[in-house]
């Protein structure tokens, strides 16, 4: 197989079109591109074309390769095959390589001055473009904040990437408290400190927290902002808290859902997962109990002081199999009768103690008022508690009570009038 080159101007071609053979011309922006049918060699380009002769008779050729130094490599499939004394067209474009390459710069915090193997460049974020293949020196420089330094290599036709995480330049003042009266607990951002008068040093350049806490005193807290070099003051006039006549009582039980009594007297229930508060307990010694069906009460004494917390934390121990338990009924007003599954048991207020484990009904009676009742899950070796609040029965009316004696008049009337005809007759 043979090779026809066109030179400009010169229709080589039309001379030899004939007999068996066919033509691919190959259009090519580049001139001296090399052209490869199925990787064979087939000549190289000139004025813009190449003109490669096959016989329509021979195995046909079916992809094209166009390459040039400097620019990137065609690869194509070839049309369908000429046929005999016929031209078949191929068009081909080749890209030039790029030959550089760019960098894309940002920094955290943004603004950082960029440095280019020491030649200043601009503020991150920016992108340096136009760079010769091979590796660069990067630098980033921010007031308040360590340099920091890095390498990067460009390839050519590619985008490189570089990111700076600068660290600040920590910096230091001092602060001074004191407090009147002294001796209060300070504590900086959370962290405990010392007691006033105090001087914290090494304090890093910024807005801190401070809170002081003394006993009997109100918490004081402020806001204080710390400048490198500089020792900051802060004075504290510590108020005191009015003494207080009550305080309260938490209540946590294992298991949850406990009754809780003071002194006595029924204040709720243990939360799942939370306390029990009993609150305005006034000062001085209280007995809590926490009482569970199932369960042992437990008893306990408490010291309560004005203004403060105190805690209670009832571990509940199974009762024994077998034992009874005990209601407590108080009613409003007493000396109402309390019958426990419709047995009389007595007066109220009354603790009815020997009351067997289980579920039991409660009836509150008192004459001119409603009776009142409940159901009671009593458990082994504790008490279980109801207060009836009992409603009045209404009573007549004064209008409905004095229709009685005009009832009687009128009867009266009636049969006097009837008398008087008897007699007419």
């Amino acid at each position: 197989m043979t090779l026809l080159v066109l030179c400009a101007g010169i229709p080589a071609v039309a001379a030899d079109i004939g007999g068996d053979q066919g033509w691919y011309r190959v259009h090519c922006n580049i001139d001296g591109a090399d052209v490869y049918f199925d990787g064979t060699y087939m000549g190289t380009t000139y004025n813009g074309i190449l003109d490669v002769p096959v016989y329509t008779t021979g195995t046909p050729y079916s992809t094209v390769r166009v390459e040039r130094s400097g620019y990137q490599t065609y690869t194509g499939k070839l049309p369908g095959e000429p046929v005999k004394g016929d031209i078949a067209d191929v068009y081909v474009t080749l890209q030039p390589v790029e030959t550089v390459g760019s960098i894309y710069v940002t920094s955290n915090p943004s603004g950082a001055a960029i440095y280019l193997n020491g030649n200043y460049r601009g503020v991150a974020p920016l992108t340096i473009k136009d760079l010769v293949p091979g590796t660069y020196t990067l630098e980033a420089d921010r007031s308040g904040y360590y340099s920091d330094r890095t390498t990067v290599t460009v390839k050519a036709g590619k985008q490189s990437d570089a990111q700076f995480t600068l660290t600040p330049i920590q910096q230091y003042g001092s602060v001074s408290i004191n407090s009147n009266p002294s001796g209060a607990f300070v504590y900086m951002d959370g962290v405990y400190k010392g007691r006033t008068p105090l001087t914290l040093s090494s304090v890093s350049a910024k807005s801190h927290n401070i809170e002081l806490d003394l006993n009997g005193y109100y918490d004081w807290k402020t806001t204080v902002s710390v400048t490198s070099g500089v020792t900051r003051y802060v004075n504290a006039q510590m108020a005191a808290v009015p003494p207080a006549t009550t305080g309260a009582i938490d209540v946590v039980s294992s298991p949850a859902g406990a009754n809780v009594y003071l002194d006595g007297n029924l204040q709720g229930q243990t939360l799942s997962g939370g306390v029990f508060t009993v609150s305005n307990v006034g000062v001085g010694t209280h007995t809590v109990k926490v009482g569970l069906g199932g369960y042992q009460d437990y008893t306990t004494s408490v010291d309560v002081r004005g203004a403060t917390t105190s805690y209670v934390s009832a571990a509940l121990q199974p009762a024994p199999v077998g034992a009874t338990g005990s209601i407590a009924v108080a009613s409003s007003p007493s000396g109402a009768e309390i019958y426990i599954d419709n047995a009389y048991k007595g007066i109220t207020p009354l603790t009815v103690d020997g009351v067997a484990a289980g579920t039991h009904a409660v009836r509150v009676a008192l004459a001119g008022y409603s009776d009142w009742s409940t159901s009671l899950q009593v458990g082994a070796g504790s008490t279980a508690s109801a207060s009836a609040s009992l409603s009045a029965t209404p009573t007549p009316t004064a209008a409905k009570a004095g229709m009685a004696p005009f009832a009687v008049v009128g009867a009266l009337a009636v049969l006097g009038f009837a008398a008087a005809l008897r007699k007419r007759d």
